[in-house]
């Protein structure tokens, strides 16, 4: 049984086959275990990242799923500029989970059976500045050691696979023993 720890809601679901910076929003998204999100330019065992692939092309993939918290975006908005689901590259756009806040290691089931294993957080990319002026800057806060934190949702791995598509219920379980705080990775 997956006991969860706390829960949230999918919004919207993305992938785009090509490396662009944004992700077209879709009804469905399939996820793969040990791939990511099938038919997503992110997809694969070994990383896919032009950067990263230009470093070391055959290190793992630690950055299958990128999720992105619609409260994120409710804030940019709220600050006069215009941000939606998808724009900021996520595959899933998730409500009422506090992304950032999970430790490495924890959970997420999305939908009936998908499950993701959170790695780290996402790295805001200069490719931000195009929502607006002052948007990458929103993007950064600083945590209770004085350490500036990126705030552009957290990457995963896919532990185990399914469909996933807005309004499916997000169960997250974090692991036992102590916290690991997200890193950028």
């Amino acid at each position: 049984m997956f006991a969860p720890d706390a829960t949230g809601t999918v919004v919207a679901v993305h992938r785009t086959p090509t490396h662009e910076f944004s992700k077209s929003t879709r009804p469905t998204i399939e996820l793969i275990a040990g791939v990511g999100v099938a038919d997503d330019a992110h997809a694969g065992a070994t990383v896919r990242h032009r950067s990263r692939v230009a470093k070391d092309p055959d290190q793992p993939n630690l950055r299958q799923v990128h999720l992105v918290m619609s409260e994120l975006l409710d804030e940019v908005n709220a600050a006069g500029h215009t941000v939606v689901p998808g724009q900021l590259g996520e595959n899933v756009t998730t409500s009422g989970i506090d992304l950032i806040g999970l430790p490495v290691g924890a959970i997420l089931r999305l939908g009936p059976t998908a499950l993701v294993a959170i790695t780290g957080l996402r790295n805001p990319c200069p490719q931000i500045k195009s929502v607006g002026e002052g948007v990458l800057k929103m993007m950064f806060v600083e945590d209770d050691s004085g350490r500036k934190v990126g705030r552009t949702g957290v990457m995963g791995v896919v532990v185990a696979g399914g469909t996933v598509q807005p309004d499916d219920t997000i169960d997250v379980r974090c692991p036992a023993g102590a916290f690991t705080a997200l890193e950028r990775i």
